[in-house]
């Protein structure tokens, strides 16, 4: 089966005014274009998730790919199409996916089975949902989404007007295994479900050389967690290359648009442990979405991009044409990734992957100043909750002094209006996700406000954030920090709705 229209008998081929174009190895270009997703059948899957080999540093590389069945990454389709297909494990080991951003999606649809179970190797799983509109994606929900298990899930919102359409996924990159990584960490997996085989077909626990890493590291230091706790700090991993769209800002995706128009990026930060901010140098722009919902737009010189959140960008073409690049510069460092917008004939200058300067420290500035576009109806909240995140020796990391596992579920009924409010002493900014859910923004540091609507939401070291939700879908949804070494160790407890 394919992407089906809703409430439409007859299987109908997506048409969105533009779809995904590339190859099974790189995005090259990720454009949204016309054109008919081909129908998957029983033999042809909706989605399927293997291996390929991408380059990055002059270095083959394999890594994880989901393609469709015409070969391109992820999914493209429009508003009110459905999700109803296949999707097939060929990949070397069991597979759970997530689909994150989706909120129709029953329980046994975010999670394949309520045990948490994994997709055996070479068998499918059966799915049938509403797409959610904008711009989401799907991961696999273990670490193996650091070998780039991940890809688009975008619907194209009715409103979206006739703008080129490019996306761009974001990704932190090492040649060591992410169990290698772990293991720098200090940490220990909680979740039996990740000890699988990588995409090179060996054992992803196997101990590999140690590579360049530097662990929990200041900005711009080296340094194992064995510093001091409670020293604040943006990254805790150190990465071979950063990507966009598979491909380093020295060698960069060049995607070709026309002169005085305007682009819609739809940016996904796909990163397993890195916090991004995102500029257009040279074009301006602004937001209007985040984590696929519609806000008020605002502008800024760069926007925060924590792990598992998205952000979509209008970007003003000049008149006179050139190259535009947009670009990815990590959170606390001078690294940098992107990708080029170039109109025909431009003249694209060599760009280098390191800044002048380290860029600063992810906060709630940004958040402060977004306003949903459609917020949640005034009620007073029927359950408020404080979460206390945690970090402890051993890099081990808690939600209210529990790691997963440990962990006493968020028990709710169904209708509920749930206000939650995080509290972070730790020594890391931590991006929550909830699940099967858009909540809202509804203070910062205790200042109310009409935020915006989210499913990741940045919260800083000692800065309060509190979200509100209604509880709208029967099920148990995870709720855990996106830092995925984190989230590995014990950062993750459950919203139980009866």
């Amino acid at each position: 089966m394919t992407v089906t229209k809703m409430n439409n008998n007859t299987l109908t081929r997506v048409l969105s005014r533009r779809a995904f174009l590339g190859s099974s190895a790189a995005f090259a270009g990720a454009t949204l274009a016309q054109g008919a997703l081909p129908a998957a059948s029983a033999s042809n899957p909706l989605l399927t998730v293997g291996s390929r080999t991408i380059e990055v540093l002059g270095r083959a590389a394999k890594v994880f790919g989901v393609v469709g069945p015409n070969g391109a990454p992820g999914l493209a389709a429009r508003e009110g199409d459905r999700f109803s297909g296949s999707l097939l494990n060929a990949s070397t080991g069991p597979l759970q996916m997530h689909w994150h951003g989706q909120v129709k999606a029953p329980f046994d649809q975010d999670r394949a089975r309520p045990d948490g179970g994994a997709l055996a190797i070479g068998q499918s799983d059966k799915h049938d949902f509403e797409l959610t509109p904008g711009t989401h994606w799907m991961h696999s929900h273990t670490l193996s989404e650091q070998q780039l298990l991940a890809a688009p899930m975008v619907t194209r919102e009715k409103d979206a007007g006739d703008l080129q359409e490019v996306v761009i996924m974001l990704h932190d990159f090492a040649f060591r295994t992410p169990q290698e990584i772990l293991a720098e960490l200090g940490g220990t997996d909680a979740h039996a479900s990740d000890r699988r085989q990588g995409p090179t077909g060996r054992s992803a626990a196997t101990p590999m050389q140690h590579g360049p890493g530097m662990m929990h590291s200041m900005p711009g230091q080296g340094g194992g967690h064995m510093m001091m706790m409670g020293m604040l700090h943006a990254n805790d991993v150190r990465y071979d290359a950063y990507l966009a769209n598979d491909r380093t800002l020295t060698d960069p995706d060049v995607v070709k648009v026309d002169k005085a128009t305007r682009v819609r990026l739809r940016i996904i930060n796909g990163a397993t442990a890195t916090a991004f901010f995102i500029s257009t140098p040279g074009a301006s722009s602004e937001c209007v979405a985040v984590d696929g919902s519609p806000c008020q737009p605002v502008t800024a010189q760069a926007y925060p991009l924590a792990q598992g959140q998205r952000i979509d960008l209008i970007v003003a073409i000049p008149a006179g044409g050139g190259a535009f690049p947009v670009l990815a510069q990590v959170e606390g460092e001078r690294f940098v990734t992107g990708i080029v917008l170039a109109t025909t004939g431009s003249s694209i200058k060599k760009l280098l992957a390191v800044a002048d300067q380290p860029q600063s420290m992810v906060d709630a500035t940004f958040e402060a100043r977004l306003r949903a576009a459609s917020p949640l109806p005034a009620k007073r909240a029927d359950r408020s909750y404080m979460i206390m995140l945690g970090e402890e020796p051993g890099y081990r990391w808690t939600i209210n002094g529990r790691i997963h596992g440990e962990h006493e579920p968020f028990a709710v009924r169904q209708g509920d209006r749930v206000e939650m409010t995080f509290m972070n002493p730790t020594s890391m900014m931590h991006p929550m996700h909830l699940h099967g859910h858009h909540f809202q923004i509804v203070g910062i540091r205790g200042r109310l406000l009409a935020g915006a609507m989210r499913d990741t939401v940045i919260v800083p070291p000692h800065l309060p954030v509190t979200i509100a939700f209604d509880a709208r879908h029967k099920g148990s949804w995870f709720l855990h920090c996106h830092h995925l070494y984190h989230m590995a160790t014990g950062m993750m407890t459950e919203l139980k709705i009866s």
